[in-house]
């Protein structure tokens, strides 16, 4: 309610929590298999309205077969690093989720500024 007063008196219904397909780099990619012709775009972390018209427009052009200034982009076709292999990636879930948790509540508490926790949790996501 301090960046947004008028909704002092509003009610949440719902929350969402999960996890999320993002890349480990927590970058988009755009790409198309030659041999199967078979296209993707995804990672958009957040950002999908914009990144996913450009990814649209991008794979376009890789479908078509075209050499354009968007099929030479650094996102095509580009090398994704796996994450860790269970359990160590249930576990940094998990550690980044309660991480947050108490750094929101922290925050909450009257902390003027962004809790060191959050910062931790940002470096085990890799974001």
């Amino acid at each position: 309610t301090r960046l947004l007063p008028q909704t002092a008196g509003c009610r949440i219904d719902h929350a969402w929590c999960g996890v999320l397909g993002v890349p480990r780099d927590w970058c988009t990619t755009v790409g198309l298999d030659p041999a199967t012709r078979i296209g993707w775009a995804g990672g958009y972390v957040g950002l999908g309205v914009s990144s996913s018209n450009l990814s649209g427009r991008t794979l376009t052009d890789l479908v078509l077969g075209q050499d354009t200034e968007l099929t030479r982009l650094p996102w095509v076709n580009r090398k994704v690093r796996p994450w860790e292999p269970e359990p160590f990636r249930w576990l940094g879930v998990h550690s980044m989720y309660q991480l947050y948790r108490i750094a929101d509540q922290r925050e909450a508490a009257g902390l003027g500024h962004t809790s060191r926790l959050a910062a931790l949790a940002d470096s085990i996501t890799g974001h």
